[in-house]
């Protein structure tokens, strides 16, 4: 079904189109009684206006973009639905564009945005991305910039951030306290200062129990399954009895590694990711898992960009909490037998 135009109201009433637009407008230019029979017609016909079309005909930003690596991660939908609740009740429409974790594809993202004569951007970068002055760049003047979970410290902007230090270090401290005694990480990429952040949680956690911090079981650019499932198989070689995953779905591949080779979960060998994605609580055995607030991390950043300017260099950093779950429950499975 064809949408209802400003022309097929023109026809119905036998006016011109321009009359029909500024009636609708709230032009001035057009009499009381006139606009009220063409603002009627409008409902009557289904007419919905096209706020975007209208706003960049009148100089007027009233939308927010909003730039993810993937939208098909529970984490980053979760963040835009609740910017986006914030959002449309602040009156602004929200376009939507992710990067496939490409550079190339954020540059035209943000391209794609400032074209379209946004407000603001909300942004988490690319994991191919590892300088900011692109969006340094792109983002000045009128536009307001917030970056969320990704971020470049550097810039001077609202950031929303979970506190991946303290999570990283809870989730390695869990493992210690359950009786593993070399335990390995799947780290993230080294281009984002999220995955750095986790990193050093896991090696202070090390420390601070006096255990030795060995390079060899570090496994950096490990995020995806495919590649917690090879790292993994390499982990178990070199005497992992246990693995702190930067993400879940690396984990996931890990666990499948360690049922290949025979291993009881978490008996002989433990492991948890990040994240909590909907999986974590339905696979066999269950996953372990740190628990992130993506929704609230969404309607924090949509709120820091309707805040003044004055507090642009704000940054929130929201605290993650652990889900233990099977997959590294190693002493109640000791108790019980």
């Amino acid at each position: 079904m064809q949408k209802t135009t400003i022309t097929d109201i023109a026809k119905e009433l036998n006016l011109t189109p321009s009359t029909v637009s500024r009636a609708l407008a709230g032009s001035s230019r057009v009499k009381e009684k006139t606009r009220v029979v063409i603002e009627e017609k409008a409902r009557e016909m289904g007419y919905e206006r096209n706020l975007m079309a209208s706003n960049l005909r009148r100089g007027v930003a009233n939308a927010v973009g909003i730039i993810v690596p993937r939208i098909n991660r529970q984490f980053f939908s979760n963040v835009i639905s609740g910017a986006e609740s914030v959002l449309n009740e602040a009156g602004y429409t929200v376009l939507i564009c992710q990067t496939h974790e490409k550079l190339e594809d954020e540059k035209k993202a943000l391209s794609t945005l400032l074209r379209n004569q946004v407000a603001g951007i909300l942004i988490s970068h690319s994991i191919e991305t590892s300088e900011e002055n692109h969006i340094a760049q792109a983002v000045t003047g009128d536009v307001r910039l917030v970056q969320f979970d990704r971020v470049f410290y550097d810039l001077p902007d609202a950031k929303v951030v979970n506190d991946n230090y303290q999570g990283a270090y809870q989730a390695t401290s869990h493992l210690i306290r359950q009786g593993y005694k070399r335990i390995g990480t799947l780290a993230g990429y080294m281009t984002s200062e999220a995955y750095k952040e986790r990193l050093e949680g896991y090696k202070q956690a090390l420390r601070d129990a006096g255990m030795e911090i060995d390079d060899s079981i570090i496994f950096k650019d490990t995020i995806v399954k495919e590649t917690g499932y090879s790292q993994g198989m390499i982990a178990l070689e070199r005497g992992c009895d246990a693995l702190y995953s930067a993400g879940d779905f690396s984990a996931l591949g890990a666990v499948e590694a360690a049922k290949e080779k025979g291993l009881s979960v978490p008996e002989e060998f433990g492991i948890v990711g990040t994240a909590n994605e909907n999986f974590t609580e339905i696979m066999s055995p269950t996953l372990s898992s740190l628990e992130l607030s993506p929704n609230r991390m969404g309607r924090l950043a949509a709120e820091a960009f309707l805040r003044p300017c004055t507090e642009e260099n704000e940054i929130v950093t929201l605290k993650m909490e652990l889900k233990t779950r099977e997959s590294s429950q190693r002493l109640s499975k000791i108790n019980t037998k």
